[in-house]
């Protein structure tokens, strides 16, 4: 991989791809040429990256000849398409869709958990759902300590997560309950303002989302760790940005909150915010625009053995999703 690469972000006007952009810039990615791509819609449209203005173009399977490095943030289909075209082009693509995540030929990579599996790459990365790359970034450093065996997980996940049309769907419900007029719904199948919503993504014959499963499957192939297993409930909060996690997590060693935190204070990406004394535990508030995820709320779970309960909150643009990606890439560059 050459030093200056070539890069271009597909999906570059939603929200994830305006995350890369600017992530790509505040991190000082070594980018020799930007390339912007998109849907027809979009052409013409521009964004800025260091100070220049770039106009958006449209996505064709003529687009990658030249590029060394392409982050995709367009959907499921979009990737399915055109991220082997890249490929086979000489481009690397790092997808942000579930498009290939269980893909055994594809690296599925949280850097600061498996940052090795990148060189193993066929020309396309995955990125991992957002609220599995949060989690565990706090769970891995815990299960290098002491074995983690299962975890049960409620999820608390922001609007943005469904993206921009779902970000003005909850600002206007809130304006329309405030006014006492009838409240309008086109993305999300029940009222989000001043609601929660026990479903995200679509329902499986288990009576699991796949949203849900993701945090299993995913985590044993980011955690090397087959035997993992996670009961996880996903739920939409109100909430524009950021998602927080509640785990009880079960252990093969025994473990203290002392020694948890001492891991979790020298593992990367996160921050131990943890002083229930002062009222200080992770909030997506805080969190959000934030690159490190933060986690506190530690105590001994009184319902399992060696069990630990935690709280993890972490900016899924970021950390779920734009930063992972471009962290990805710095991967490649080393």
């Amino acid at each position: 991989m050459k030093q200056n690469p070539h890069v271009a972000v597909v999906g570059a006007t939603g929200a994830v791809g305006i995350e890369m952009i600017k992530t790509l810039e505040k991190r000082q990615f070594p980018v020799g040429k930007l390339t912007l791509l998109a849907s027809a819609r979009s052409v013409g449209k521009k964004l800025k990256f260091n100070g220049q203005d770039v106009t958006v173009t449209e996505l064709t399977k003529d687009s990658f000849a030249g590029i060394d490095i392409a982050l995709f943030s367009a959907g499921g289909s979009i990737s399915k398409e055109f991220a082997p075209i890249a490929a086979k082009a000489g481009c690397v693509v790092i997808d942000n869709s579930s498009a290939f995540r269980m893909d055994p030929a594809v690296p599925l990579v949280v850097p600061e958990i498996n940052a090795a599996d990148v060189k193993n790459h066929r020309g396309i990365i995955a990125n991992p759902n957002c609220t599995t790359a949060i989690t565990l970034i706090a769970l891995y450093p815990l299960h290098q300590a002491f074995g983690v065996k299962r975890i049960f997980a409620s999820s608390y996940q922001a609007v943005s997560g469904t993206g921009a049309k779902a970000i003005e769907e909850l600002e206007r419900q809130v304006g329309e309950v405030v006014a006492g007029k009838p409240v309008t719904k086109e993305v999300y199948p029940h009222q989000i303002a001043f609601n929660v919503l026990p479903h995200v993504d679509s329902f499986l014959p288990s009576g699991y989302t796949k949203e849900e499963m993701k945090m299993e499957n995913e985590g044993r192939k980011i955690m090397h760790h087959p035997a993992f297993r996670a009961s996880v409930t996903c739920v939409r909060v109100p909430v524009y940005r950021a998602h927080s996690i509640a785990v009880s997590a079960e252990f093969e060693k025994p473990v203290t909150v002392e020694a948890a935190r001492a891991i979790l204070l020298k593992a990367p990406g996160l921050d131990v915010v943890d002083n229930p004394e002062n009222k200080e535990y992770p909030l997506p508030l805080y969190v959000a625009e934030k690159y490190n995820c933060e986690v506190g709320r530690l105590r001994m779970d009184c319902a399992l053995d060696n069990g630990l309960c935690f709280w993890v909150a972490g900016d899924q643009l970021l950390k779920g999703a734009a930063l992972n990606a471009v962290q990805i890439a710095e991967v490649l560059l080393k």
